[in-house]
C-alpha cells in the first residue's frame, strides 16, 4: 500500500497548474526575471513529473523556492517530491510553509496529512483528512483511493477502527478488484479480532494476486487464530514469495514452533539472523525456540542481547529468568525475575516464575508470596494453586498444602498431578483411605508412574488390602526395576500372607540391587576422579580411577569412555576403540 500512496503524492502535485498563472500581481507589470526563471523551473518540475522522474523534479522545484519564496506551489510540490522521496521532516516543512501562505491549497493539505500519517502523527493528519473529505462532498466528489487509505491509518492509528474500516470499504468501492485494498480492509477487521470477515478479505486479496506475499502472511494468521489446520501453509506459501521479508519469516518461523516443529522454526530464524544480525524480533523468537528445545545455554545468550536491546521488555525478562532456572542459575534469574514482576505487576507468568526460582534456592516462604499474589491475578488458574500446595509442601505445612491442591484438583480433574500430591500428604498424616482413593485416580490419569505405584502399594499394605498391595507393588517393579524398595515392600506383604519363600526371593532381589546400586556410585566417584585427573593432565592416574571403576561396575559406560580417552592420549588407538566399542554395548544392554 505504500506504493500506491507514493503514486498518489506524484499525482497530485502533477495536476497543478503553472506557477504563473496561479501567481497574480497587484500591479499589472512585466513579472521579474527571477519569476520568469521560477516559472520556467516550475514547468520543467512538473514534466519532470510526469516522466516519474524525481531527482529531476526535486532539483527544480528547489530552485523554484529559491527564486519565488513566497510563491505557495513551489513549497508544496518540493515539498511533495521530498516526502515521495523519505525525507519526510523536510517535506513536511516545505507542505507546511506552503499551507502558511495559501491554507486552501488541497494538493498540500493532502500530502500534509499523508506525511503526517506516515511518521505516525494520526492526530495532525485527521483534521486535514476531515477539511479534504468536507471539501469533496462540497464539490461533488469523493476522494481518491490512496487518500481515503490514509485517512483510515489515521483513524486506526487513534483507535477508531469502525470509522476507519468505512473509509477503507470506500477506497475499495472504487478499486473493487484491488487485491492490497481487500489485504488491508481485512488487517483492520483483525485489529479488531472479528476474523470471519478479516479471512474473507484476505482470501480474496489472495484470489486476486495470488502473488502478494503479505495476504498470504494475514490469510495464515487469521486461519491459525480461528484454529484452522492450514494456516500454515498459507504462511509457508508467503515466505516462498517473499524468503527476504523479515516479518513474514518471523511470523512463519513463531508459527513452525507453536505446531511443535521448534527445529524447522529454528532453522528458518538463524537464516533470518545471517541476514539481518541486529534483528531483535528474530533473535527473541529464536531464543524461545531453542529454550523449548533444551538448548537454555544458547537461548539464555540470545534472551540476554533481547533485554539488553529492550531494557523493559518484561516478557523477554521473564523467559531469561526462566532459562537461567532451567540452566540451574537460579541465584542470578532471581533479580531478573524481579525486575520483569516490577515492570509487568500483572504478568502472572512473571509471579509464577519467580516463584519456581525461589523454590530452587529453598526461598519458600518467598515462593508462597508470589504463588499469592499471581492467585489473585488468576484465581481460577489449576497450576498456580497446585505450585502454591507444593510449596506449602516443601514447608512441611500439609495443613495449607491440601486445601491448595484440593482446589487445583477441583479446577482441573484431568490433571493427575494434584491427586498423587494430595495422595502423599493424606499418607503422611495417616489419612490411609484418603491417600489410597487420590492415588488411585491419579495413576488412572496416569499410569506411567512407578514411584506412585509403589507408594500406593505401601498405602494398601498399611489399610490390610494384601492382594491391592501385591498388584501396586509388582507393577511398580515393572516399571523400576532397578530400585530395591519396592522389592522389599513387597516381601513385608507376602510374609503378612505366610508366604515366606516368595518373601526371602524379593529381599534377595532387593539385596542385590542395592549392592548394584553401591558399586554404580562407586564406579561414578572413580569415573569422576579419572575425568579430574586426565583434565590436569595426569593420564596414568586417570587409568587407574577408570579401572577402578570397572572393578566396581563392569558395564558402566563413562567408565570405558574416559579410559578411551586416557588411551587415546597414550597412543593406544587399538585399546581404545575397544573400549568406546564396550561403552557403546553397555548402553545398548541398558535400553534394552
Amino acid at each position: 500500500m505504500d506504493k500506491l500512496r507514493q503514486n498518489g503524492l506524484v499525482a497530485v502535485n502533477a495536476g497543478l497548474v503553472a506557477l504563473m498563472a496561479l501567481t497574480t500581481v497587484a500591479h499589472s507589470q512585466e513579472p521579474s526575471a527571477a519569476l520568469k526563471k521560477a516559472d520556467a523551473a516550475y514547468r520543467a518540475g512538473q514534466a519532470a513529473l510526469a516522466q516519474r522522474d524525481l531527482s529531476s523534479a526535486q532539483a527544480d522545484f528547489e530552485q523554484v523556492v529559491q527564486l519565488a519564496p513566497q510563491a505557495e506551489q513551489g513549497h508544496s510540490a518540493l515539498g511533495a517530491v521530498l516526502v515521495n522521496h523519505g525525507r519526510l521532516k523536510e517535506g513536511i516543512q516545505e507542505l507546511e510553509k506552503a499551507l502558511a501562505i495559501k491554507a486552501s491549497d488541497s494538493a498540500a493539505q493532502t500530502n500534509l496529512a499523508l506525511a503526517y500519517e506516515q511518521i505516525g502523527s494520526p492526530e495532525k493528519a485527521l483534521p486535514l483528512f476531515s477539511r479534504l473529505e468536507a471539501d469533496a462532498h462540497l464539490h461533488g466528489r469523493t476522494l481518491p483511493p490512496y487518500v481515503l487509505v490514509g485517512y483510515a491509518y489515521s483513524l486506526a492509528a487513534t483507535q477508531k477502527t469502525g470509522p476507519a474500516i468505512t473509509k477503507m470499504k470506500a477506497a475499495l468501492a472504487t478499486e473493487p478488484q484491488s487485491a492490497e485494498l481487500h489485504d488491508e480492509l481485512g488487517s483492520l477487521y483483525a485489529q479488531q479480532k472479528n476474523w470471519t470477515p478479516a479471512q474473507s478479505e484476505f482470501a480474496t486479496a489472495v484470489r486476486l494476486n495470488s502473488s502478494l506475499a503479505v495476504a498470504h502472511l494475514h490469510l495464515g494468521l487469521a486461519m491459525e487464530a480461528q484454529g484452522e489446520k492450514d494456516g500454515l501453509t498459507e504462511l509457508a506459501r508467503a515466505s516462498q514469495l517473499a524468503p527476504q521479508d523479515e516479518v513474514i519469516a518471523i511470523e512463519y518461523g513463531k508459527a513452525l514452533a507453536a505446531s511443535g516443529q521448534d527445529e524447522q522454526a529454528i532453522t528458518l530464524l538463524k537464516h533470518v539472523l545471517e541476514v539481518d544480525p541486529e534483528s531483535t524480533a528474530a533473535t527473541y523468537q529464536l531464543a524461545l525456540a531453542l529454550q523449548r528445545s533444551n538448548n537454555v545455554q544458547e537461548a539464555i545468550s540470545l534472551l540476554k542481547k533481547v533485554v539488553a536491546a529492550e531494557p523493559n521488555n518484561a516478557d523477554a525478562m521473564t523467559n531469561l529468568g526462566m532459562a537461567l532456572c532451567q540452566a540451574q542459575l537460579a541465584k542470578d534469574a532471581v533479580p531478573v525475575l524481579q525486575r520483569a514482576v516490577a515492570l509487568a505487576p500483572e504478568s502472572v507468568t512473571a509471579h509464577q516464575d519467580l516463584a519456581a526460582a525461589y523454590v530452587q534456592l529453598s526461598q519458600f516462604g518467598d515462593a508462597v508470596s508470589e504463588l499469592h499474589q499471581a492467585i489473585k491475578l488468576a484465581p481460577d488458574q489449576p497450576q498456580l494453586h497446585y505450585n502454591l500446595g507444593l510449596a506449602f509442601k516443601m514447608q512441611d505445612d500439609a495443613a495449607q498444602a491440601i486445601p491448595e491442591l484440593q482446589i487445583a484438583e477441583r479446577l482441573d480433574s484431568s490433571a493427575p498431578e494434584a491427586p498423587y500430591l494430595l495422595g502423599v500428604l493424606y499418607m503422611q498424616t495417616g489419612r490411609y483411605e484418603d491417600a489410597a482413593r487420590e492415588m488411585d485416580l491419579s495413576l488412572k490419569l496416569r499410569p506411567e508412574n512407578g514411584d506412585g505405584w509403589a507408594a500406593l502399594g505401601s498405602v494398601y499394605d498399611k489399610l490390610n488390602r494384601p492382594a491391592e498391595a501385591t498388584s501396586a507393588l509388582r507393577e511398580a517393579i515393572h516399571q523400576l526395576p532397578n530400585q530395591p524398595d519396592p522389592h522389599l515392600t513387597l516381601a513385608a506383604v507376602l510374609t503378612k500372607q505366610n508366604q515366606p519363600a516368595e518373601a526371602a526371593a524379593e529381599r534377595k532381589k532387593a539385596a542385590d540391587l542395592m549392592r548394584s546400586n553401591m558399586n554404580r556410585q562407586r564406579a561414578e566417584v572413580a569415573t569422576n576422579a579419572g575425568n579430574s585427573q586426565l583434565r590436569s593432565g595426569d593420564v596414568e592416574g586417570s587409568v587407574t580411577q577408570f579401572r577402578d571403576a570397572l572393578s566396581y561396575d563392569a558395564n558402566y559406560p563413562e567408565a570405558h569412555l574416559g579410559l578411551a580417552d586416557a588411551f587415546d592420549r597414550l597412543g593406544k588407538t587399538v585399546e581404545a576403540a575397544a573400549e568406546r566399542q564396550k561403552a557403546e554395548a553397555a548402553k545398548a544392554a541398558a535400553n534394552q
